[in-house]
């Protein structure tokens, strides 16, 4: 969603989008069952899509230790 200022998550880590939007923990839950689409779908609502989702859903996954699961 965008407004007039611009994107709503400008400058914003994905995990501070994700608190911003009331989404870590359904985030959360998605890591923990190896929920590649879920997660995808969860980064979209944040503004993070196409390639970017992708990327970042898949890098979680394939190192889920490095983000702290």
């Amino acid at each position: 969603m965008t407004s007039s200022e611009g994107p709503r998550f400008l400058g914003m880590t994905t995990n501070e989008r994700l608190v911003a939007a009331g989404l870590l923990e359904q985030w959360d839950e998605a890591v923990r069952a190896r929920h590649r689409g879920q997660r995808i779908a969860l980064l979209e609502q944040v503004e993070i899509a196409g390639a970017g989702a992708i990327e970042i859903a898949d890098a979680v996954l394939a190192s889920p230790a490095r983000y702290g699961f």
